[in-house]
């Protein structure tokens, strides 16, 4: 099963579906994004839940620099998703085309939350609990 986002004329996305892979014909249908995008009269494109930040989760080749989100838009200049800011202080990396924030995080042994207030990570467990 395959990823695609739909979006509207401003190119954000509305919704995410599950549907046949690329490369799956059935009745004649190949192009699915086509397809999924004529069926709800919107633009689609597949997107991989295994990339963010340009990155492919599992060492494979990554797609679309990131996952769609809703309310996410789709550069088609880029061919690259844009996942919402989460924070005002994050800043844009052109790149992976992903939001980073102002400060590295320590490690990434434990889990930290960050804190737009002090502009810091904040430790909010270790990788025994």
């Amino acid at each position: 099963m395959a990823h695609y986002a739909l979006m509207d004329e401003n190119n954000i996305v509305v919704n995410i579906i599950v549907g046949h892979d690329e490369g799956t014909v059935i009745d004649e249908i190949s192009d699915w994004e086509e397809y999924y995008g004529n069926f709800h009269n919107l633009t689609c494109k597949r997107t991989s839940y295994n990339t963010f930040g340009d990155q492919h989760k599992n060492g494979g080749t990554p797609f679309r620099k990131n996952f769609a989100e809703v309310g996410g838009t789709y550069d088609p200049e880029k061919d690259a998703f844009i996942r919402l800011r989460p924070f005002n202080s994050w800043v844009f990396n052109e790149d992976t085309c992903s939001w980073q924030a102002p400060v590295s995080r320590p490690d990434n042994e434990n889990h930290y939350s960050w804190d737009e207030e002090d502009l810091n990570w904040v430790l909010v467990g270790t990788a025994a609990s």
